[in-house]
C-alpha cells in the first residue's frame, strides 16, 4: 500500500528516496494519534528510525514547511552506540532536508569541543549517546526547556548496557508535556516501568511476532569439530559467497585471531571491538561500505546497532550466550526487505547447548554438517558459468582481442587461463572431516534397569579403541572422558563402556562417530607420548590384573589348625582381684541435680 498522508516536505524525501510503501511499523506509527506517546518493540531493520522520524514531524514542524533559525533542539534522539546513533543522523538527516533541519551528533570518541560549538550555534535536532549527552548537558552545553520529542532507540540495549541512570536524568531534564517514543525490540520489565514513568497514556504498537521466526532470515546449525571452527568459517564465507559478511566472537582475543587468519588466507576482512579507537572503527564500517571489505569479525557490544548494506551473511564462530544476544546478532541481516542467512556454529561438544538456545528462540535451524573443498570448488565452477562477463555483450574492441587471442593460443588455452584468473582471487577452500549426523548415546538405547538390579549398558553399534592410561595414570573417567572428547571430536554421547587397566583403558566409540574419531585421533596424537590406537573386545567379565600384594582373605588362625574352625584359642580369663567373690557393694554416689 503508498504511504499515508504525511508531512510534504517529508513525502517528498521519501519519494527522492524511492520509498514506495511503508514498512509494518512505519505503517502503524503513522496511524496512531499524533499527539500520544508510543510504546512500539519492532524488530531491527523494520525501518523504525523513518518511523519515528514520521511520527516526530506534526510537533516539529506542524503546518510550517520549514523549520525556522536554529536555536535550542525540539527534538533529542538517544541510541545506545556510536555507530547506531550516527546511523540515525544520517537517516533524519535525508527525512527531513527538505524542511531545512539541522541535525547535531553528540556521541563518545568524537571531539567533544566540537560538539559544544555546534550546540552553541543552535540546531532543531540531536542525536547522541547517553554518557556524552549526559555530559553535555551537566556541562550546560545542551539545554532541553524547547524540547517537543524525546525519542528513545533500542531502549532494551541502553538498559543492558548500564545507561539506566544517564536516561533519568537526560529525562528528567525535559518538558513535562514533550512526547516521548520509546521503541524496543523487546519490552522487560525494565522497559515497562521506564514507560510508566516518563510516558503518560502511551500508545503501543507491537509488530514482534514471537510465536514465529524472522522470515527473512534463513537460519542453519553447522556441526564442527572444536579444533576446526576457524576453517569452517572459511568454507562458510567461500560457500556463500555474500556481499557483505558479519563473524561474531565472545571476546576480543577471538577477533583479533580469527580476523589475522582470514587476512592470511586471502580475504579482504575487517575487525570491530571495543579497544579500537573511534577513527579505526569509522575506517572499518566505511570499507565495508565501499566494498573494499567483505567480511567483519566483531564481538556482540561493537556490533550493537551496526546497519550495513548488503549484509547477506551473519556466522555465529561462538555459541551465543542467551536468545536475546542470539536474535540480535541474526537481526544484522535480512533488514528492509532484503534476504539474509544466519549460520551457528555447533562443536559437536556443544550440541545440546545449541538445540536448547534455538528452542527458546523458537527457531527452527536446518542441520548440517559445513562446507567441504570439494562442495566449495564445485560451487566455484557453477558460479563462474554463470558470471555476467560471460554473458554481457563485449564492445569492437574486445572482439578484436579475442579474435587475436583465440588466433595465437587457442580457444582451451585462453578458457584454462579465464579460470585461473578466476580462482586466484578466491582463498582457497579448506579440507574439513567427513560429517557425520549425530547418533544417539548407547546409554538412550539402552533400557533402564529395575530398581535394585545392577545398571549395564549392552552397546552392540560400538567399537572398541584404548588409550595408554590407565591405573598407574589415576585414570579416571571424570578426566578421561573429556579428553577423548577434545582428542577424538566426539561428544560424550558417542562414548559407550570403559574399562580401566593398570597401563591401559579401553572404551567404545559408536559406529556412528567412528570414522570421524579415527581421523581426529590420528592427527591428535602423532608424535606424542598419549596413543589411542583401536582395541580388540576385552569381553564382558575381563578385568584387569589385580596389583601385587599380600591376598585378601580371612586371617590365619592361631594355636592348633585341626581343632575346628570356631574354637576359643584364646587363654583363660583370671579371676578378678579387685574384690572378694560375694562382697556386698558400696552406696552409689549421689546423682548430680540436672541442669
Amino acid at each position: 500500500m503508498p504511504f499515508p498522508a504525511t508531512h510534504p516536505a517529508l513525502a517528498r524525501a521519501l519519494e527522492a528516496q524511492g520509498y514506495a510503501e511503508p514498512t509494518p511499523v512505519q505503517a502503524a506509527v503513522l496511524a496512531a494519534p499524533v499527539d500520544r506517546d508510543l510504546l512500539v518493540s519492532a524488530q531491527t531493520g523494520s525501518g523504525k528510525t523513518v518511523a519515528f522520524g514520521l511520527a516526530a514531524a506534526h510537533q516539529l514542524l506542524g503546518e510550517a514547511e520549514r523549520f525556522g533559525p536554529p536555536e535550542e533542539p525540539f527534538a533529542l534522539a538517544i541510541a545506545p552506540t556510536r555507530e547506531l546513533a550516527l546511523q540515525v543522523a544520517r537517516e533524519l538527516e535525508w527525512l527531513y532536508a527538505p524542511a531545512g533541519a539541522k541535525i547535531v551528533t553528540c556521541v563518545g570518541g568524537m571531539d567533544a569541543r566540537r560538539e559544544q560549538r555546534a550546540l552553541a550555534a543552535g540546531c532543531h535536532i540531536v542525536v547522541g549517546t547517553p554518557g556524552r549527552l549526559r555530559d553535555h548537558l551537566e556541562r550546560g552545553n545542551l539545554i532541553l526547556k524547547d524540547l517537543r520529542v524525546a525519542v528513545l532507540d533500542e531502549a532494551d540495549e541502553m538498559l543492558d548496557m548500564g545507561f539506566r541512570e544517564d536516561l533519568e536524568e537526560i529525562l528528567d531534564s525535559t518538558p513535562v508535556e514533550r512526547r516521548t517514543l520509546l521503541f524496543s525490540a523487546t519490552l522487560p520489565k525494565d522497559i515497562v516501568a521506564l514507560a510508566r514513568r516518563y510516558q503518560r497514556d502511551a500508545h503501543r504498537i507491537d509488530t514482534v511476532r514471537r510465536d514465529e521466526q524472522h522470515g527473512d532470515i534463513e537460519y542453519r546449525a553447522v556441526r564442527c569439530a572444536p579444533t576446526e571452527m576457524e576453517n569452517a568459517v572459511v568454507n562458510l564465507l567461500r560457500w556463500f559467497e555474500a556481499p557483505g559478511a558479519l563473524i561474531f566472537c565472545s571476546t576480543r582475543e577471538s577477533v583479533r585471531h580469527l580476523h589475522s587468519a582470514l587476512r592470511e588466507r586471502g580475504f579482504a576482512a575487517v575487525q570491530l571491538s571495543g579497544e579500537l579507537s573511534q577513527k579505526e572503527r569509522a575506517d572499518a564500517l566505511q570499507s565495508l561500505r565501499d566494498g573494499h571489505a567483505r567480511a567483519c569479525v566483531a564481538t556482540d557490544v561493537a556490533a550493537r546497532g551496526l546497519d550495513l548494506p548488503d549484509l547477506g551473511l551473519v556466522i555465529h564462530a561462538e555459541i551465543p550466550i542467551n536468545k536475546a544476544a542470539l536474535l540480535h546478532r541474526s537481526g544484522r541481516t535480512g533488514r528492509a526487505g532484503k534476504k539474509g542467512v544466519s549460520v551457528l556454529l555447533v562443536p559437536h561438544n556443544r550440541r545440546r547447548k545449541a538445540e536448547q538456545l534455538l528452542a527458546s528462540a523458537n527457531i527452527e535451524a536446518e542441520w548440517s554438517g559445513p562446507p567441504t573443498a570439494d562442495e566449495v570448488r564445485a560451487r566455484d565452477q557453477a558460479r563462474l558459468l554463470e558470471d555476467p562477463l560471460l554473458t554481457e555483450g563485449a564492445t569492437e574492441q574486445d572482439l578484436a582481442l579475442a579474435k587475436r587471442l583465440l588466433e595465437e593460443r587457442g580457444a582451451e588455452a585462453v578458457a584454462a587461463a579465464l579460470i585461473r584468473l578466476h580462482r586466484a582471487r578466491l582463498p582457497e577452500p579448506e579440507e574439513i572431516l567427513e560429517d557425520i549426523p549425530h547418533a544417539p548415546s548407547p546409554r538412550d538405547r539402552a533400557e533402564r534397569p529395575a530398581r535394585g538390579e545392577r545398571e549395564t549398558y549392552e552397546v552392540m553399534d560400538a567399537s572398541w579403541f584404548r588409550i595408554s592410561l590407565g591405573r598407574k595414570n589415576n585414570a579416571d573417567p571424570k578426566w578421561l572422558i573429556p579428553l577423548i572428547c577434545r582428542l577424538g571430536h566426539v561428544t560424550k554421547q558417542d562414548i559407550g563402556q570403559i574399562r580401566i587397566f593398570d597401563r591401559e583403558t579401553k572404551f567404545e566409540i559408536t559406529r556412528q562417530a567412528e570414522g570421524r574419531f579415527r581421523e581426529a585421533v590420528k592427527n591428535a596424537t602423532d608424535d606424542r607420548e598419549l596413543q589411542i590406537e583401536p582395541a580388540g573386545d576385552p569381553g564382558p567379565r575381563e578385568r584387569g590384573p589385580r596389583p601385587a600384594g599380600p591376598r585378601r582373605g580371612p586371617p590365619p588362625r592361631r594355636g592348633n589348625d585341626d581343632r575346628p574352625r570356631g574354637a576359643d584359642d584364646r587363654p583363660p580369663r583370671k579371676p578378678y582381684a579387685g574384690k572378694p567373690d560375694g562382697a556386698p557393694r558400696g552406696p552409689r554416689p549421689p546423682r548430680k541435680p540436672a541442669r
